[in-house]
């Protein structure tokens, strides 16, 4: 029952959203700011789904300059928790065939997001020269997942160079977003469905990498994120299990 009621109160939430958000978005399509904007709107529905979500900046986040951020990418619900702690002017870039789904796919594009065809492999890589030529021209930063797809339980995924070449190409920083597991952690008829970490990291500087040294940096920022993301699930779970003590011993 719980699971239905959950559904129904996120189908409802998400349309409203996203028609709100269209006619909002008609009088300046496109800005960049909007994502943020609908991203934390999103994001609201983590207690809908039982979910505890806390967010970390670095110090100074304010400051950060024009960057490519990169997230693990788990699964559905990265968009209510991921998504929370998503900075303006930054946009996402997402799959071409996101545009078909009824009012998100027409908000995800009113609000700035770039789209790729992820089947055309002449595309996705001109993609890259769209996304420096973005950064460049209109000073935003662009959220990317590098490993191209959900990792749906499977750990943190070899990651694409994509993001990489982008970043060495409009000499940008990269700044790694990092989220504790959620696979198998969210039962819709289970009222509390625990903790989530979402940390942003500090900027990784790439001045030191050449055009061709984008595998590495890709293998270096791998390694940053997975003992980071490591470092939050063994947080949440002595959390939650010292949370699950107490509440016994209250009781």
């Amino acid at each position: 029952m719980l699971s239905i009621v959950r559904f129904i109160i996120v189908i409802i939430y998400c349309i409203l959203v996203s028609i709100f958000g269209c006619i909002y978005c008609l009088f300046s399509p496109r800005n960049p700011r909007h994502v943020a904007t609908f991203g934390h709107l999103f994001g609201r529905l983590a207690p809908v789904f039982g979910l505890k979500v806390e967010t970390r900046l670095p110090e100074g986040y304010e400051n950060h300059p024009t960057a490519i951020y990169i997230c693990n990418h788990q699964n559905n619900f990265d968009m209510v928790t991921a998504a929370s702690i998503v900075q303006p002017p930054t946009v996402t870039v997402g799959k071409k065939s996101l545009l078909w789904i009824p009012f998100f796919g027409q908000i995800y594009w009113l609000t700035g997001n770039m789209l790729i065809d992820r089947d055309n492999r002449a595309k996705a890589l001109g993609t890259i020269s769209q996304v420096v030529a973005q950064i460049q021209k209109r000073k935003i930063s662009v959220w990317m997942f590098p490993e191209g797809t959900r990792s749906r339980g499977r750990g943190l995924l070899p990651f694409k160079t994509g993001a990489f070449h982008a970043a060495i190409a409009a000499g940008v920083p990269i700044i790694p977003v990092c989220v504790s597991n959620t696979s198998n952690k969210i039962k819709l008829n289970r009222w509390n469905n625990g903790l989530v970490i979402v940390e942003m990291l500090d900027p990784i500087d790439i001045s030191h990498y050449g055009k061709d040294q984008a595998r590495k940096l890709a293998t270096h920022c791998r390694d940053i994120m997975r003992e980071k993301i490591a470092e939050l699930d063994k947080e949440v779970a002595e959390r939650e299990a010292s949370g699950r003590v107490e509440k016994k011993q209250a009781n």
